[in-house]
């Protein structure tokens, strides 16, 4: 597997692979990797000739007071893990090198896909991923860029831009991945208790508990939310960002359940936001 520190780097090896013919594959990530970003590497030698993730914890991303400073930085055993996934090469810049003095430009999606959710609770959050996921896609050429259905509003955002500005690139969507007892995997879980961790299984049975009563007849949104807000807050540990449900793709308000929607949350336990989703309807 090749390590690439520098734009030059990775530019110099794409002409190689382009000369070759082969198509590219890209799986963006902060690393600190889990079985759910080596999902995302699997789904991505599946479909294309080449794989090249890329670690960096973009500091555009991240507002006053996060965890910037103190996000995991593992990058040797990410390399390892990325290694037996048979990931060909690892894109593992500075931040100077991302945003050398001077840098001015930044990608912003307006309106109902960033004004909400995680848009509000972060602001600034999707300029700094919008900007830094365009970077990468034109560094690298990539032809698919793969992304996690946990982050889903992030996925919204990135096809909205990618279809805005005519990129030709393919975002492919997979799905969530839990451990055993249902807690979708993060690099942020690191930062959990023991008490922590097991208090935090109430957000996917508190998502399971809503999509079920949405079976079972229940298609009024604000009793959904108020259903899963009131399964989270039984939980002693559990302190309430939000709980919204939208359409979905559109992330547009509705009043009833009659087509696909996302029911999403956002919580801390401790000092560690986690945020988890669920996908019915339609």
């Amino acid at each position: 597997m090749k390590i690439l520190r520098t734009i030059a780097d990775v530019k110099n090896y794409i002409q190689i692979i382009r000369r070759q013919g082969k198509t590219i594959g890209l799986v963006p990530t902060m690393g600190a990797l889990h079985e759910g970003h080596l999902a995302l590497m699997h789904a991505a030698k599946q479909k294309c000739d080449i794989v090249i993730a890329s670690i960096f914890v973009n500091p555009i991303q991240f507002g006053t007071n996060e965890d910037f400073t103190t996000y995991p930085r593992v990058f040797e055993s990410d390399c390892v893990k990325l290694e037996s996934e048979r990931v060909d090469a690892v894109f593992h810049p500075e931040p100077l090198e991302m945003y050398p003095q001077g840098f001015n430009t930044y990608i912003m999606v307006d309106g109902s896909k960033t004004d909400k959710l995680c848009g509000a609770s972060r602001p600034g959050h999707f300029r700094g991923v919008a900007t830094v996921v365009t970077k990468l896609i034109h560094i690298t050429e990539a032809d698919q860029v793969f992304f996690g259905q946990k982050d889903a509003q992030q996925v919204v955002v990135i096809k909205q831009f990618v279809q805005d500005l005519n990129m030709n690139v393919v975002i492919q969507v997979v799905p969530i991945v839990r451990d055993k007892d249902g807690l979708a995997l993060s690099s942020r879980n690191t930062y959990l208790s023991e008490t922590e961790k097991k208090a935090a299984y109430i957000l996917s049975v508190s998502l399971k508990k809503a999509k079920r009563n949405y079976l079972a007849g229940e298609t009024n949104v604000e009793a959904l939310k108020k259903l899963t807000a009131d399964s989270i807050m039984s939980e002693p540990l559990a302190k309430l960002d939000y709980v919204e449900l939208y359409s979905f793709p559109a992330l547009e308000k509705i009043e009833m359940v009659d087509q696909m929607v996302l029911l999403a949350v956002a919580v801390k336990f401790g000092q560690t936001r986690l945020i988890d989703n669920i996908v019915f309807g339609g």
